[in-house]
């Protein structure tokens, strides 16, 4: 198989331009698409991972998985092909910075820009859900902030359906990133809708801490944590963050799946009272406070 190299053109129409990164199944690089006119990213399969079959299954899970989605919030797939042998998918390319980069800059966000990021969050995760797809890797790093300020979810590389077929989920009992993953995926369950759910409450924690739950810990030792220790309340790290905040997040990261959000609609129907009326979450008055039922 010949290497890929900028000016090349794959299936006479993406022009690649230069490589954008490399992950452990797949290379991406910008490209110009000369039949729409725009810059692109092609995500194309390594070809030492192609050794191994259930890899290349994997890579067109991944790319039927993403094609099928069509939210404004989700990084749209453009096209599927396959280049000298070697699978690829071409998505749309997002100009802008992923949240984990912003909040390495900013360390973290006001509430209100918190509650519209994880407006456009969830609204990309019902989507998915909707349409069997569990991400499975929802985390601040595969998530872009555009320059007018829509929220795309990306990277749906260890997604999976519903019900997918049980010889290529066995292996990946526990994938994912440590810090965001739900407990029931730690004790050997399945993937499920819930489980994408409890990675949008750890996601929005970080949001308005700067943080995750567990930091600066061994792997065994944040699985343990979220398994096993109560979620810690955003109050802790951030004392301002406001009570139906901090509730949202802590029935989003409910261990027990029966008090934990049954869909990523609901938790939207939540964010979205604080954002259609901010006040919710006005700092209030001493008379307000002491007259106040919460």
């Amino acid at each position: 198989m010949n290497e890929i190299r900028t000016g090349d053109v794959i299936d006479e129409r993406y022009r690649i331009i230069k490589e954008l990164g490399e992950g452990g199944m797949a290379i991406v690089y910008e490209a110009y698409d000369m039949i729409i006119k725009k810059n692109v990213a092609i995500k194309i399969i390594r070809e030492d991972t192609m050794k191994n079959p259930i890899n290349i299954t994997r890579f067109e899970r991944e790319a039927r998985a993403a094609a099928s989605l069509s939210s404004p919030n989700i990084v749209r797939v453009i096209n599927i092909g396959t280049h000298d042998h070697r699978p690829y998918m071409v998505n749309e390319l997002v100009v802008g910075q992923t949240l984990s980069d912003a909040l390495k800059k900013r360390g973290k966000f006001s509430f209100l820009e918190a509650i519209d990021i994880m407006y456009g969050l969830t609204s990309a995760v019902m989507d998915a859900h909707r349409h069997n797809v569990i991400h499975r890797d929802i985390k601040s790093q595969n998530v872009f902030l555009t320059p007018d300020g829509t929220v795309k979810l990306g990277d749906f590389g260890i997604a999976t359906f519903q019900n997918a077929n049980a010889r290529l989920t066995r292996s990946e009992v526990v994938v994912g990133s440590i810090h965001y993953l739900a407990p029931e995926i730690y004790k050997g369950g399945n993937a499920t809708p819930q489980s994408d759910i409890y990675s949008l409450g750890v996601t929005f924690f970080e949001l308005i801490t700067g943080r995750v739950p567990y930091e600066d810990e061994s792997a065994i030792s944040v699985a343990l944590k979220h398994t096993n220790d109560k979620f810690p309340s955003a109050k802790k790290y951030n004392p301002q963050t406001p009570k139906i905040i901090d509730k949202i997040i802590q029935k989003a990261c409910a261990k027990d799946l029966s008090k934990r959000y049954s869909s990523a609609f609901e938790m939207r129907k939540d964010i979205a009272r604080i954002r259609n009326d901010p006040s919710l979450i006005r700092k209030k008055s001493f008379f307000e406070r002491l007259f106040s039922r919460d």
